[in-house]
């Protein structure tokens, strides 16, 4: 369990600070089911209410300052994503966002940054789906390492 205090990352909502752990006094939720008290970072008077015991939505601690500069010196190997295929790539990139997992995220951004540098040399544009996919897993991956790191 998370105590209050904590840093998270929770699924789409991204890094959230554990406010507490609460039972909901509310129609058709089980009264002895245990909830965490998140705030969305950024936020004063955000909150989200997660089952404890949750298992569909992705909740882990952010990483140590030591795991992310770690991290950092690993992007140059982290591997890309090599499918053709659009509809494959992008359900791809969705099961990577999913996961919240920082090397996923750092997949995307290398994989994306290296199709718009070919599609550029072709004279192409970027695409809207890899448009949207790179700023979702910048925004999950920058928002944890600025945090930790204390830059902007």
């Amino acid at each position: 369990m998370f105590a209050a205090g904590d840093y998270i990352v929770y699924g789409s909502a991204g890094i959230c600070q554990v406010m507490g752990v609460t039972t909901m006094d509310v129609d058709g939720f089980p009264r002895d089911r245990l909830y965490y008290v998140l705030r969305p970072d950024g936020q004063r008077d955000g909150k989200i209410f997660a089952p404890v015991d949750n298992k569909k939505t992705v909740m882990r601690k952010v990483m140590t300052k030591t795991d992310a500069e770690s991290l950092i010196t690993e992007i140059p190997e982290i591997e890309t994503l090599d499918i053709a295929d659009d509809k494959l790539r992008e359900e791809k990139y969705k099961e990577c966002l999913r996961s919240c997992e920082s090397r996923e995220m750092i997949r995307i951004i290398k994989t994306i940054y290296l199709r718009k540098k070919e599609r550029f040399a072709k004279g192409k544009k970027v695409t809207a789906t890899d448009e949207r996919y790179l700023k979702q897993a910048e925004e999950k991956l920058y928002s944890e390492l600025s945090m930790l790191l204390g830059v902007p």
